[in-house]
């Protein structure tokens, strides 16, 4: 919805241009309301983007549905839906408004069905072994949201006048005029939001949610919401943010904002290989040991405003995505991909993708798959940190493995130039492994001619033990 890599300038700053927040007093618990864990089943999850709008020609719960075997068969794990609330009127862009704009939080826009269809869905997705995730808008309502008339000392306001959400960089609007913004000062405010996570994890069965502007809202909310919310249902909680601190508040992931970026620099022959290391190191000195960062080469933002990877990395966009796969985070996979989606969604109308053959989707099935089975890639861990490998050709050639234990290793490389290269493995022992994308076995020996591997312009290679 934003331009994001803007918004990570302000990551600290947006709260300093409001009041100090008043401090929450926790209530005293017992042992039966400490907060829950994060589940189990999210070690081995991914998550697959819904833009729900443009999905099916109804835009319908009830039509996405018949969706769910395909998506069920392709790996997925995680289902995270855009804003499925009402949209405000007031002040809307486009014919049909931004998912973003929240005209009601506790219930559904009736462009995509009822609560009871959206029950329905749930269900449906669960029985076929996935898991829901919503969107949570928490910074910004719409302008028509009954809060502005019922509550309106909960919006910033300058002058008398409630406002939309300001840089604090310039002081000047961000330009998102068709939501108003919230001020954190109020805990009233905080208490409502609370409530609308409970209700949608309580009533509707939501097993997490992805935080919109995360870090938009002071830290404290966050402190305060997450290990409340966990007193009432096991969640995973997804920061669309960067920043150990957000872990620290309680969040189970964060976007690899700074690692999307460089990929688009690396695919455009802006940033050298070495790169990689130094953010790894970085991320890992960091971040906490539970904490998983999500890896993607697309999603709502950057397909809508900056393009789809096909554009931003051209012949790149299958090493990257590969890459994205493999590293100690979580893979993003968004709608649309799977069947090589090239061009950008309207974001505030009806754009409706017109499915085809899917010639991705095997693409994605076994980079998913490989992430559901293999412990080595296993979320909230860093037992299995990529572990570089050298090569002769180090400059262009990115290699690593991954190991968990004895059954559980892959060997990743990844050709990063647009030129062919005869890679050869330096500090590699004898092992065999299975070419995921062939299902070829595929020996490397610690002599001799098996220790070099050709590799097409922006070729990858994944092994597994």
């Amino acid at each position: 919805m934003k331009n994001i890599y803007l918004l990570l300038i302000a990551t600290f700053l947006i709260t300093a241009c409001k009041q100090q927040q008043t401090p929450i007093t926790k209530p005293e618990g017992t042992e039966k309301d400490a907060p829950h864990p994060t589940p189990d089943w999210f070690k081995n999850a991914n998550i697959y983007e819904v833009n729900l709008r443009q999905y099916t020609p109804e835009g319908t719960f009830k039509a996405f549905e018949a969706h769910l075997p395909r998506l069920k068969k392709m790996g997925v794990d995680i289902l995270w839906f855009m804003p499925i609330t009402p949209i405000s009127k007031e002040k809307r862009k486009g014919g049909l408004g931004s998912y973003y704009a929240v005209a009601d939080y506790r219930d559904t826009n009736p462009e995509h069905g009822t609560l009871d269809d959206f029950r329905h869905m749930v269900k449906a997705i669960h029985d076929a072994g996935m898991y829901v995730m919503l969107d949570f808008v928490p910074n910004h309502s719409g302008w028509d949201n009954p809060l502005i008339k019922e509550h309106p000392e909960w919006y910033t306001q300058k002058d008398g006048k409630i406002i939309d959400p300001i840089d604090p960089g310039t002081g000047e609007s961000w330009g998102w005029t068709d939501v108003a913004d919230f001020n954190f000062d109020k805990k009233e405010l905080w208490d409502y939001h609370l409530e609308t996570l409970k209700f949608w994890a309580e009533e509707c069965d939501v097993d997490g949610f992805r935080c919109d502007v995360a870090h938009g809202v002071p830290i404290e909310f966050w402190a305060y919401l997450i290990p409340e919310l966990r007193k009432s249902k096991s969640i995973v909680m997804l920061a669309e943010s960067e920043g150990p601190q957000y872990h620290k508040a309680g969040f189970d992931v964060t976007y690899a904002w700074e690692f999307h970026h460089v990929m688009n620099e690396m695919a455009k022959g802006e940033k050298p290989v070495s790169f990689i290391d130094k953010y790894l190191k970085k991320d890992r000195t960091e971040y906490p040991e539970n904490a998983t960062r999500l890896y993607f080469t697309s999603n709502h933002d950057e397909n809508s405003w900056n393009g789809s990877e096909y554009e931003r990395m051209g012949d790149a966009h299958k090493v990257f995505a590969v890459m994205s796969a493999t590293l100690s985070g979580t893979p993003l996979v968004y709608t649309g991909q799977e069947d090589a989606l090239e061009r950008r969604l309207e974001f505030f109308e009806k754009d409706l993708i017109e499915w085809g053959d899917f010639p991705m989707e095997d693409f994605y099935t076994k980079l998913l798959r490989l992430k559901e089975r293999n412990k080595a890639l296993q979320n909230a861990t860093n037992n299995s940190d990529p572990i570089r490998l050298k090569t002769d050709k180090d400059d262009s050639v990115y290699a690593f493995r991954r190991i968990a234990d004895a059954n559980n290793e892959i060997l990743v490389a990844l050709n990063l130039s647009d030129k062919k290269q005869a890679v050869k493995f330096l500090d590699v022992e004898a092992i065999d492994y299975k070419d995921i994308f062939t299902g070829e076995k595929v020996s490397i020996q610690e002599e001799g001619d098996n220790r070099t591997i050709e590799m097409e312009p922006w070729g990858y290679l994944v092994l597994e033990k």
